[in-house]
């Protein structure tokens, strides 16, 4: 699905989702008058969230055009920072912190929901799309000092954690580790290794525990890229 109809599925579903939540409130009994009348309400206070929120995250280098916050995130940037569509950057159980530093690139994708993590990115952080990042957790793509000389700079490797991959409450996500597509990161975990699609892992250091079964959509998509690879593939010439 595109980013775009994405968006409009999330503002049917959300139009749906509050009016089904308003009846509740008043136990299905409510005119329509009264009943649109207390949406607008509720999508005027979504918009000034809206606001808030675009004014708490303006230091990111681009913002995508439904971005909401609940309490205020810290923000340095100085270097790349890029937040997609319909992502959420919630700040209610502990407060989220993005760090840049000069010439580094953080890249969090659409649809993400980011509840209190402290992400540090002086290389590349790159998060993918529908990923779910936890309180507490920690990823930091550098070691910022040298074990053995703590005036020299540390050692440092980019990031990458892929589209719907979940980490969990308090767990450290630490330089050069690549996170695979819906791998799940369990609370407390340090993870030092890349961690493949699909795996959970746990521990200091995470080790894997199991693997998920992919869903029929997963399945699908590795079909059209095989697909897709053996088609345009080329026999030698002789």
């Amino acid at each position: 699905m595109s980013i775009h109809n994405h968006y409009k599925t999330y503002m049917k579903e959300l139009i749906v989702r509050e009016i089904e939540k308003i009846k509740e409130e008043r136990g299905g009994n409510i005119g329509t008058l009264a009943l649109y009348a207390v949406l607008g309400i509720r999508f005027a206070s979504l918009g000034f969230n809206w606001l808030i929120s675009r004014w708490y995250l303006r230091k990111a280098t681009s913002l995508g055009k439904i971005v909401f916050t609940q309490g205020k995130p810290k923000v340095i940037n100085r270097g790349t920072l890029k937040i997609g569509n319909v992502t959420r950057v919630w700040s209610s159980v502990n407060q989220t912190r993005l760090s840049v530093g000069k010439g580094a690139i953080l890249e969090i994708g659409s649809d993400c929901r980011i509840n209190g993590p402290t992400i540090s990115a002086n290389n590349k952080v790159i998060i993918g799309n529908h990923c779910r990042i936890a309180p507490h957790v920690i990823i930091m793509d550098d070691d910022f000092h040298d074990v053995s000389n703590r005036q020299a700079g540390g050692k440092g490797g980019e990031i990458i954690i892929k589209d719907h991959a979940w980490v969990a409450t308090r767990a450290m996500v630490l330089k050069g580790v690549t996170i695979g597509r819906r791998a799940v990161v369990a609370s407390g975990a340090v993870v030092t290794k890349d961690v493949p699609d699909y795996a959970v892992v746990a521990g200091v250091p995470a080790k894997i525990l199991r693997y998920l079964t992919p869903p029929p959509e997963d399945e699908a998509l590795e079909i059209l890229a095989t697909a897709s690879s053996a088609s345009t593939a080329q026999p030698s010439s002789l």
